[in-house]
């Protein structure tokens, strides 16, 4: 009987655990869209805020819905597609920390990784390793009738071609709306 109730005890306080860290990631996550609408790279509209709770609630609409969209593609696949796009993510950081240690040795830093340019690329070399191996080892999974993996890559694609048509559109796109509405105000 005791057993059975630390189990219930367990179970229920990982629902409250995992309902409080999606509610901070989903406040947390609505402000990208606000940050990008307001640089430009979104429709104004996502600069909406709810009047008493200055929350960006167009953000938090579309983000739900396109998390809705997500319910049905298992738990495994979500995985292997958070890991594909995160460590993409991780590994540019890891890229980018190299590229500025090698173009701007003397930048004033607040911190420094030790070891110099070898030092900051071994920092990188076992993440994107264990990264590499989770995406292979993603790879059996399918998203929508492909390869999850070429699902993700997709996905990234589609993000270069997002900012390559931000750019293309900039001047009499949403950059100049954004832009009118801030001297405006």
């Amino acid at each position: 009987l005791v057993a059975r109730g630390f189990r219930v005890a367990l179970v229920l306080g990982g629902m409250m655990s995992a309902f409080g860290m999606f509610n901070a990631l989903v406040m947390s996550y609505s402000r990208l869209p606000l940050a990008m609408s307001q640089d430009g790279m979104l429709p104004a509209v996502f600069q909406k805020l709810h009047p008493k709770t200055r929350a960006p609630w167009v953000a938090i609409v579309v983000c739900a819905a396109g998390w809705a969209m997500c319910l049905g593609l298992g738990f495994e696949r979500l995985v292997t597609l958070d890991i594909l796009l995160y460590g993409m993510s991780l590994t540019l950081e890891f890229v980018a920390l190299v590229a500025l240690r090698i173009k701007e040795p003397n930048l004033k830093r607040p911190f420094r990784v030790p070891g110099g340019l070898p030092g900051a690329m071994l920092l990188g070399v076992c993440p994107v390793l264990l990264l590499g191996f989770a995406m292979v080892h993603g790879e059996s999974e399918h998203i929508f009738g492909m390869n999850g993996l070429a699902f993700g890559l997709l996905l990234i694609v589609g993000g270069f071609l997002a900012y390559w048509a931000r750019t293309a559109v900039k001047k009499n796109g949403w950059v100049a709306t954004a832009i009118k509405q801030r001297k405006a105000a």
